[in-house]
């Protein structure tokens, strides 16, 4: 009988190990599959905040296709890009967008002696017939299946050469409606030089080619729409893309409470806020408020957006964070475009908050019946270059019972018909209110945008977006 009750107890242990085994495995799959998600949902946002600044330029189309070529090298990680687009009328690809020293495809016996100093204009010039044997972009149109080739163990490309000898390659068939409409090419991996290019470079190139199907779809029609036709579609396509990016509601997070609210002045808005969960332990909140309004702002807000996203695991303190954000957005944005930002790093395993601020308004934090207000430096994001750029960070524990709010200009700027602007006194003596009451934050953010409405007598001639979050230790 011992031994009956022995045999029994380890056939559970083992079932309840397979059972934990089987569980971690998930949830690691499971996360994986959301990191995946929350990328292409970034670089989505990322590509069509280009497209968005670049859409007015009508008269320079292979302007925007070089722009947009340089944009795949540095998703994919490539040396050079070149993206081939179907002239219907002759069923031929021509290059549309360079960037890099890209070779021409065809091996080195059927190039007609061209030298390699001369092999970019050849590219330029070059029209390519849909399934041509002898050239990688007309095989992959006409078969319309995607190519990752490591060249020195492929016979079909074994003399393709540029000015340099070509080791790896990438070609993905644009496709629309089931027809091909370009392809895109890379090659030479940036990442690894010596190295084809790996899986996750692949993916990611077949991902980005379907929204540059559907930029050029949409560039098609802009071109032929009148100037109010331009704008509601401008404008619907920019609303289509905010809506999709701000969070429908915070989760109930351990024992913190999340609440955000946000409304336009215009059509669009400047003014965003996320939520990102970075692992078990960790999470992320943003406030952004980008200068001015209307689209600009609202393409400025997305572009700050996707690259937080993106990037969020690589980095170790919000400090490089936001230091390599305003040197991306410093060198692509223009003059006079900028984002002012507040961003919080709950921890709910020590129970801390650390803070740090990029020329954005006050944070409040109210903590044993009072408010404090804390500042740390940092300039708003694009205005300075890398090296004069530098953000302060501040940590502290986040106990029970504590509430932070962030808010965006629009609120304490709010003007009421007498010329008096709102201020943030009257933000923190609402605050301090709920806090005593002990509100719930979605209480709190009710109750302060009614206020703003009261003293500006609900103007419907709101000057500035308006975003408030407030989180909550229960």
């Amino acid at each position: 009988m011992p031994a009956l009750v022995a045999v029994l107890l380890v056939t559970l242990l083992i079932a309840a190990v397979i059972v934990i085994v089987y569980c971690r495995i998930r949830i690691r799959i499971l996360r994986v599959r959301l990191r995946a998600e929350m990328y292409n949902k970034a670089e989505i946002a990322n590509f069509l905040n280009l497209f968005s600044r670049n859409i007015q330029k009508m008269d320079n189309a292979e302007n925007w296709m070089n722009v947009t070529a340089r944009y795949v090298a540095d998703l994919v990680e490539a040396q050079s890009v070149c993206i081939f687009v179907l002239e219907p009328e002759s069923n031929q690809l021509k290059a549309a967008g360079i960037v890099g020293a890209f070779p021409l495809l065809r091996p080195v016996e059927l190039q007609n002696g061209i030298k390699p100093k001369y092999t970019l204009e050849a590219v330029r010039r070059e029209k390519i017939a849909v399934g041509d044997e002898s050239n990688i972009a007309g095989t992959v149109a006409a078969t319309m299946n995607p190519v990752l080739i490591d060249v020195f163990n492929d016979p079909r490309l074994a003399g393709l050469e540029a000015v340099d000898p070509v080791t790896t390659l990438m070609a993905v068939p644009m496709i629309y409606e089931g027809k091909c409409t370009g392809v895109i090419c890379a090659v030479e991996n940036r990442r690894s030089p010596d190295n084809p290019f790996e899986t996750d470079q692949f993916n990611r190139m077949k991902f980005i080619a379907g929204q540059i199907v559907l930029a050029q779809n949409i560039l098609a029609a802009y071109s032929n729409l009148g100037k109010q036709q331009r704008l509601n579609q401008e404008l619907d396509f920019a609303r289509s893309l905010q809506s999709s990016l701000l969070p429908e509601r915070f989760p109930d997070w351990g024992s913190f409470r999340i609440h955000a609210f946000t409304r336009a002045s215009k059509e669009v808005s400047g003014d965003f806020y996320d939520y990102v969960e970075i692992d078990e332990n960790r999470s992320l909140v943003v406030i952004g408020d980008a200068c001015g309004k209307g689209i600009p702002a609202c393409m400025i807000m997305a572009m700050t957006r996707s690259f937080i996203r993106a990037n969020i695991n690589r980095f170790t303190t919000l400090k490089n964070l936001l230091i390599e954000l305003n040197e991306n957005l410093y060198r692509d944005t223009g003059d006079g475009r900028y984002i002012t930002l507040g961003i919080c790093l709950l921890n709910k395993k020590e129970s801390t908050l650390e803070y740090a601020r990029a020329g954005h308004t006050e944070l409040l934090i109210y903590v044993r019946n009072h408010i404090r207000t804390i500042n740390p430096d940092g300039a708003g994001l694009g205005l300075l270059p890398s090296e004069l750029a530098d953000f302060d960070t501040f940590c502290i524990e986040f106990s029970k019972g504590m509430e932070i709010m962030m808010f965006t200009d629009g609120i304490n700027e709010a003007v009421s018909p007498f010329g008096e602007q709102f201020g943030v006194e009257r933000i923190k003596e609402n605050f301090t209110r709920t806090c005593l009451a002990k509100e719930m934050p979605e209480v709190s953010t009710r109750r302060l945008m009614a206020a703003v409405d009261d003293f500006t007598e609900r103007s419907t001639d709101q000057a500035d977006d308006q975003t408030v979050v407030i989180i909550r230790r229960l």
